[in-house]
């Protein structure tokens, strides 16, 4: 299917923000915003919200990807991705004026722009979102990470011959080896205990509340080497809340194995492209 790709501004409050949108030649009823995450703009790392919104577009999806506050070609001050729902908000206004087709939009986003995406309908529970795409969804606290950091690093090191060669050969001193294991060990469970004392405020048990009330569609999409999807899954393993939340029957999980966090090569941000389109067309499609 043929499709044209066009820029627009549109009004965040009193700060102009930019987006593209990839339409497809034929009216689509449901539209995909790609909300950013990180340090970065529309364009995204390896240039992949490009390619996706061209390859979603070439299947028949309206897609919009745009540039925060503060980032990219927008103007005004950088908020933080706890801080973006203005953004969002105003970047679906500007979506559907421009395809005033829509009727749903699924919101797409990739490590922290996953987290917002949860933030933004956890605080506006807004009636047109149909659908949540999460990649690698951003969870971290300091516990989570010297946890993950213990189990998928040290366990990882104790049963590598390179580790126990430099330890034997004296360049790895056995006492800094295991200082830092118990080190982690006692960073864990500190950092744990304080946790465990924390507000309900905290941006993950937002993310977890707007996920468990969300009544649409939710894919989740995890790499198989990458520490920010190995600490979601361990959050997700160990917290039962967090864990009965994922047996929900609207949530679809899958893994890329081998996938980096940003999904850098071809083939990786190909199976992230066929993915995201068969659960669109299975789940939300209209």
């Amino acid at each position: 299917m043929k499709y044209t790709e066009t820029v627009l501004t549109f009004q965040c409050g009193a700060v102009s923000l930019v987006g593209t949108i990839a339409a497809p030649e034929a009216a689509s009823h449901t539209g995909v915003l790609v909300v950013v995450g990180g340090p970065q703009y529309r364009v995204g790392s390896h240039r992949q919200f490009v390619l996706l919104s061209r390859a979603l577009a070439v299947a028949g999806y309206a897609v919009m990807r745009f540039d925060y506050r503060g980032m990219g070609d927008s103007g005004g001050e950088i908020c933080g991705f706890e801080h973006v729902t203005e953004d969002i908000a105003a970047a679906i206004r500007g979506f559907r004026e421009a395809c005033p087709q829509l009727d749903q939009v699924v919101l797409w986003g990739l490590c922290d722009a996953a987290s917002a995406s949860l933030l933004y309908w956890d605080t506006t529970h807004d009636p047109l979102i149909k659908g949540l795409v999460l990649l690698n969804p951003w969870v971290r606290t300091e516990a989570g990470l010297a946890k993950t950091h213990l189990k998928h690093y040290y366990g990882q090191r104790l049963f590598q011959a390179d580790f126990w060669r430099k330890v034997l050969t004296g360049k790895l001193g056995i006492g800094r080896a295991i200082g830092g294991l118990i080190g982690s060990v006692r960073n864990a469970r500190q950092q744990q205990n304080e946790a465990a004392l924390s507000n309900t405020s905290s941006f993950q048990n937002r993310m977890l509340r707007g996920l468990k009330a969300f009544p649409g569609q939710v894919l989740l999409l995890l790499s198989g080497n990458d520490y920010t999807a190995k600490e979601f899954l361990e959050i997700s393993r160990t917290d039962p809340t967090w864990a009965s939340c994922l047996k929900q029957a609207n949530i679809v999980q899958t893994e890329i194995a081998e996938a980096d966090h940003t999904f850098s090569s071809a083939e990786w941000r190909m199976q992230v492209e066929n993915v995201t389109m068969q659960w669109l067309d299975a789940r939300v499609r209209t």
